[in-house]
C-alpha cells in the first residue's frame, strides 16, 4: 500500500479522532455500577446514558456532515473534536444524575460528527486500491479506543496517589486529551482533494441527491441498525457483566477488556484489507457468522480465561465486520453529500439500536435472567440479521469518490 506522506498524516489523524471519541465513550460502561452509587441509583438508570449518547448521535451526523460539505472536511472535524473532548470532560463535575445524562446526551451530539469526517476525508483522499485495508484500520480505532479505556481503567481507577483516590470523575477529566489532536490536523492534514476540486462547479443539493437515493438510503439505516445493535449489544454491557455476574476486580476486568480488543483490531484489519479481494458482502458475511460459535464461551464460561478466548473470538467477528463499513459505506454514497450521508445512516441506525443498553440491563436484572443470558440473546440474533441484510447490498468495491456527482 503505496501512501504520500500526506496522506498518511490524514489516516493517522483520522483513526486518532476516531478512537480517542470511541475512548471517552468507552470509559463510561466500566464506571456504571460506581456512578449508581454514588447518585443512589441502579445500574439500568445510569445506562440510560449510554442510550441518550447514541440516540443523539444521529444529530451530529447531521449538523457536522453539512458543515463538513458546505465549509470542508478539515474544519468541521477539528470542531467536532473539540466539542466531544469538552462536554466528555464537563462530566466529571455533575452534581447530579440529572446533569450527568444531560451532558452525555450533549456529548453524543458531538460523538456523532466524528466518523462520518474522518471515514469521508481519508477516503477521498487515498487510492481505490487501498480503501480496504485503510478501512480496517480507521474502524479499528473504535477498539483502540475501548482498549485505551481498558487500560486507564485497570492501570489508575481506584489508584491512591498522596490523599487523592482516583474515582469515576477523575477518569472522565482524561476525555480532554483528544483536543490535542486538533493541532496536528491543524498544522499537517490537507483538506479533501475531491471537495477543493468540487469547488469549482455547483453541487446538487442535499434534499435533491437524497430523493434520488431514497431506496439506498433507507436499506443503509436498516443495515446500520443491526450494526450497532451487533457492536454496543457485545461491548458496552460487557464489563458491567464480568463486574456483577462474576464479580471480578477491576484489574481482571480489565484485562479481559484488553485481550477483547485486541480481538478486534486483528478483525478489522484482517477482513477489511480481505474485503479487498473478495469483495465487501462476502466479507462482512464471513465476519459475522464467526459470531455464532463464539457465543457460549463469550456468554457462559466461568473462568476469566475462557471469557477472555470468548471475547477474543467475539470481537474478531464484531470488528471484522464492521472493518468493511467505512470504505463500503463512502463507495455507496452519493458524492455531494458524503461528509453527510455515510455518517447520518451510520448514526440513525445507532438511534434506533440505541435502547440497547438499557434493554440489555433490564433483560439481566430480571428474575430467572442473567447478563450472560442478555449478552447472548442479542449478539445471536443480530449475527444472524446481519448476515441476511447485507446479502441484499450493493457493492461499488473500488468506485471513483468524487463529490461532483
Amino acid at each position: 500500500m503505496n501512501l504520500t506522506a500526506a496522506q498518511k498524516k490524514t489516516v493517522l489523524a483520522s483513526f486518532l479522532g476516531w478512537m480517542l471519541d470511541a475512548f471517552d465513550f468507552f470509559l463510561l460502561t466500566f464506571l456504571l455500577k460506581d456512578i449508581a452509587k454514588e447518585f443512589s441509583v441502579e445500574v439500568p438508570e445510569v445506562a440510560y446514558a449510554l442510550f441518550l449518547t447514541l440516540a443523539m448521535r444521529f444529530v451530529g451526523a447531521f449538523i457536522f456532515g453539512r458543515i463538513g460539505d458546505k465549509w470542508g472536511r478539515k474544519p468541521a472535524l477539528m470542531l467536532d473534536i473539540v466539542c466531544y473532548s469538552v462536554l466528555g470532560a464537563l462530566a466529571a463535575f455533575s452534581p447530579n444524575l440529572i446533569i450527568f445524562l444531560l451532558l452525555r446526551t450533549l456529548f453524543g451530539v458531538a460523538m456523532g460528527g466524528e466518523w462520518g469526517l474522518g471515514s469521508s476525508l481519508v477516503m477521498e483522499s487515498i487510492p481505490a486500491h487501498a480503501r480496504g485495508f485503510v478501512s480496517g484500520l480507521l474502524q479499528c480505532g473504535y477498539p483502540a479506543g475501548f482498549l485505551l479505556a481498558s487500560i486507564a481503567y485497570g492501570l489508575l481507577y481506584g489508584r491512591t496517589i498522596g490523599d487523592f483516590t482516583i474515582g469515576w470523575r477523575a477518569m472522565f477529566l482524561l476525555s480532554v486529551l483528544p483536543a490535542l489532536v486538533v493541532l496536528f490536523i491543524r498544522s499537517h492534514v490537507p483538506e479533501s482533494p475531491a471537495f477543493v476540486e468540487a469547488q469549482k462547479a455547483p453541487k446538487p443539493g442535499l434534499w435533491e441527491t437524497l430523493n434520488a437515493n431514497w431506496g439506498l438510503v433507507i436499506y443503509s439505516v436498516v443495515l446500520m441498525m443491526c450494526f450497532n445493535f451487533f457492536s454496543h449489544g457485545t461491548q458496552d454491557l460487557y464489563p458491567t457483566f464480568l463486574q456483577k455476574q462474576h464479580q471480578f476486580d477491576s484489574t481482571t476486568v480489565s484485562w479481559i477488556n484488553i485481550v477483547a480488543n485486541l480481538g478486534a483490531i486483528v478483525g478489522g484489519l484482517t477482513f477489511g484489507s480481505l474485503s479487498e479481494k473478495i469483495g465487501r458482502v462476502n466479507a462482512i458475511t464471513i465476519a459475522s457468522l464467526i459470531a455464532l460459535p463464539a457465543i457460549p464461551l463469550w456468554a457462559f464460561s466461568s473462568t476469566p480465561i475462557l471469557l477472555a478466548l470468548g471475547a477474543f473470538v467475539m470481537q474478531i467477528s464484531v470488528q471484522g465486520a464492521w472493518g468493511v463499513i467505512p470504505a463500503h459505506l463512502n463507495e455507496l454514497s452519493p458524492g455531494p453529500v458524503r461528509a453527510t450521508l455515510p455518517a447520518f445512516v451510520y448514526q440513525a441506525g445507532n438511534f434506533l439500536a440505541s435502547y440497547n443498553g438499557p434493554f440489555q440491563a433490564k433483560l439481566a436484572e430480571a428474575p430467572g435472567n442473567s447478563y450472560g443470558y442478555a449478552l447472548a440473546l442479542v449478539a445471536g440474533i443480530v449475527a444472524v440479521a446481519i448476515v441476511v441484510v447485507i446479502r441484499f447490498s450493493p457493492e461499488r468495491r473500488g468506485e471513483v469518490l468524487s463529490v461532483a456527482h
